[in-house]
C-alpha cells in the first residue's frame, strides 16, 4: 500500500503543485505537454484525447498506468475529463473533476486483489504561470482527501466494513515552481488547516476490530525535489544515482489520536495528543537523514486486564539521525541522537509496583547524542544486495570512530551522565569476539546509586547478595566523587588491548 500510495501522490502532484509566477507567458498546449512528459518520465503509460475550443484545451479520457516493481502489480488512475483554460494573462487554469478512481492491483501467493481509491476534492482552484521551461503552480482547495472505496479478493468484493480509509487535508493552500531541464528541479511550500485520517477494519476471520481517528492541527511543509531524467520503477539504485535528491520539513500545531477496537475477545482502547512537532528528511544517493520531535505528548491506554487506565506523558520526544547508504572504500560520516525528556507516569500506575511511594517520582529524561565515521559495504538502495546481505553473515559496514556528545539517564532519584570518543581497529576483530577493538575513553558520573540500591532493598525488589554484588562492580569501575553519594569512572582502552578504570588495569 506504501508503494501505491507514494506512486500515485506522484500523479496527484502532478496535477496540485508548484509557486509565484514568473513574468513569460505559458499556453494550456505547453501545461499539457509538460503534464505527458512529467508523468512518461515517473514511469506512468498515459493515454488521453484532447481537443482545442478557442482559449480552451479539453482532455478526456485519461487513463494513468503503471506497472509496479512488485510482482504482477500495477497502479491506474482515471480522469474522465479536464479543462486548461488559457486566461489570456500568460496564465493557465486547470479544472479537475472532483472525483478522480485510481485502482491498484495485483496477485500474491495465489491470490489476486485489487482496490479502488477516490482521490477527492473540494473547490480546487489552480493556476499555472511562468514558461515552458519553468512553470509555477499556485493552489487552493476548501478540501482534498483519499478515500478506499472498494477491495476485491478473488473477484469477490468484500463488505464495506472489512476496511475503510480516508484521509483528507482542509483549506490548502501551496505553491511549487518545477524547473524543466536535464531533470526537473522542484520547489514546494504548502499549508492546510487540518489533516484528518479515518481507519477501520472488521477481519471476517475473527471477532478483531479496531477503528482509528485522528488529526493534525495547522500544517506546514517546504521542501525540494529532483528527479532525474532517466527514471527506472524498477530500478531504484540507478534511480538515485542518477540524480533523485529530496528535503523537506514537515511540521504541525497539534495533534490527537483514538484507537478502540477488540483483540481475542478483549476490548481496548488508547488515546494520545501532543502540542506539535516535525518531521524532516532529505535523502539522495549518498545519505539518508530524518529528524522527528514530538512536543507535551500524553498518551492513555485501557484494557479488559486493568480496571484503570495507563496514563504516560513526555515534555518531548526526539530522534535524529543522518547515515551514508552507498557502498564506498572512504571513511563517511553518520550521527544518531534520540531523546525523552521529563517522561512522567500517572500515580495508579506508579502503585503497581511502588504502592508506599519509596521510590521518587520525579520526571525521567533519557538522552543520547552521537557522532562517528563508517565505511559502507552494501548499496542499500539495491535490493539484491540487502536480500544477500540478510541471507549472509557478512557485516553491512564498518565503524571506524564514535563521539559521545552526551550520555543522560536520570529516573528514580539516580542521574548518569557521560562522554566518550573512540576510534575502532577493523582489521583486530578477536578481542572482542568478532568485533572491532575500540581505542579510546569515556567518562562516566553516577550520582544517587546506593540510595536507589537501598530504597530497592527496602522494597523487596533487590536481594541484599545482588545489591553486594552491584556494589562491588561500581566500586571496581568508579572512584567517590566530592558529592555524597557521587560515582566517577573513567574507562580506557588503549592501543595494546588493554582496558583500563581509573588508571586500574582490569583486563
Amino acid at each position: 500500500m506504501s508503494v501505491f500510495l507514494r506512486r500515485s501522490s506522484g500523479a496527484v502532484l502532478a496535477y496540485a503543485v508548484i509557486s509565484q509566477g514568473a513574468f513569460a507567458d505559458v499556453t494550456a498546449q505547453d501545461v499539457w505537454n509538460d503534464w505527458q512528459s512529467y508523468l512518461s518520465q515517473m514511469g506512468y503509460t498515459v493515454e488521453a484525447q484532447q481537443s482545442a475550443n478557442g482559449n480552451v484545451l479539453s482532455i478526456t479520457d485519461m487513463n494513468l498506468n503503471m506497472v509496479l516493481p512488485e510482482e504482477d502489480s500495477s497502479f491506474k488512475m482515471q480522469v474522465p475529463q479536464m479543462t486548461l483554460t488559457e486566461n489570456g494573462d500568460g496564465t493557465v487554469s486547470i479544472s479537475l473533476p472532483e472525483t478522480l478512481p485510481m485502482t491498484v492491483s495485483g496477485e500474491g501467493e495465489g491470490e489476486a486483489f485489487s482496490a479502488k481509491i477516490l482521490y477527492t476534492h473540494k473547490g480546487l482552484n489552480m493556476v499555472v504561470s511562468g514558461s515552458p521551461d519553468e512553470m509555477t503552480y499556485d493552489y487552493t482547495a476548501d478540501t482534498l482527501g483519499i478515500t478506499l472505496d472498494e477491495i476485491t479478493a478473488n473477484d469477490e468484493t468484500l463488505p464495506s466494513d472489512v476496511l475503510g480509509v480516508a484521509v483528507q487535508l482542509a483549506n490548502l493552500a501551496g505553491s511549487s515552481r518545477m524547473k524543466i531541464g536535464e531533470n526537473r528541479d522542484i520547489d514546494q511550500t504548502f499549508t492546510a488547516s487540518a489533516l484528518s485520517y479515518d481507519l477501520a477494519f472488521d477481519d471476517p476471520e475473527n471477532d478483531d476490530t479496531g477503528k482509528i481517528d485522528g488529526k493534525l492541527e495547522q500544517l506546514a511543509f517546504e521542501g525540494t525535489n529532483v528527479i532525474p531524467s532517466n527514471f527506472d520503477v524498477s530500478d531504484p539504485l540507478a534511480f538515485y544515482q542518477n540524480g533523485f535528491e529530496f528535503s523537506g520539513l514537515f511540521t504541525y500545531a497539534s495533534g490527537k489520536t483514538a484507537i478502540a477496537g477488540t483483540s481475542d475477545g478483549e476490548s481496548f482502547d488508547m488515546s494520545s495528543s501532543s502540542e506539535g512537532g516535525r518531521f524532516g528528511a532529505s535523502f539522495d544517493a549518498q545519505r539518508l537523514a530524518y529528524d522527528l520531535e514530538q512536543n507535551s505528548t500524553k498518551l492513555a491506554v485501557t484494557t479488559a486486564d486493568l480496571p484503570f487506565p495507563i496514563e504516560i506523558a513526555m515534555a518531548n520526544a526526539g530522534l535524529k539521525f543522518e547515515f551514508p547508504v552507498q557502498k564506498s572504500e572512504e571513511i563517511q560520516p553518520f550521527g544518531f541522537a534520540f531523546n525523552l525528556t521529563d517522561f512522567t507516569m500517572s500515580d495508579v500506575l506508579w502503585s503497581i509496583f511502588d504502592p508506599a511511594g519509596a521510590l521518587p517520582r520525579d520526571p525521567a529524561t533519557i538522552a543520547l547524542d552521537t557522532a562517528g565515521t563508517a565505511k559502507i559495504l552494501t548499496d542499500f538502495f539495491d535490493p539484491e544486495a540487502v536480500e544477500s546481505l540478510a541471507l549472509s553473515e557478512d557485516a553491512p559496514g564498518e565503524l571506524h570512530s564514535l563521539k559521545i556528545n552526551e550520555l543522560l539517564v536520570s529516573l528514580v532519584g539516580a542521574k548518569l551522565t557521560g562522554e566518550g570518543d573512540f576510534t575502532f581497529d577493523n582489521t583486530n576483530t578477536q578481542e572482542l569476539g568478532g568485533l572491532p577493538t575500540p581505542v579510546g575513553s569515556t567518562t562516566l558520573q553516577l550520582v544517587g546509586a546506593n540510595k536507589l540500591i537501598d530504597t530497592l532493598i527496602s522494597m523487596g525488589l533487590v536481594a541484599e547478595s545482588d545489591a553486594l554484588g552491584a556494589r562491588m562492580m561500581m566500586g571496581l569501575m568508579a572512584v567517590p566523587g566530592e558529592e555524597p553519594d557521587t560515582l566517577n569512572s573513567k574507562i580506557e582502552f588503549t592501543e595494546d588491548g588493554q582496558i583500563l578504570a581509573n588508571g586500574q588495569r582490569i583486563k
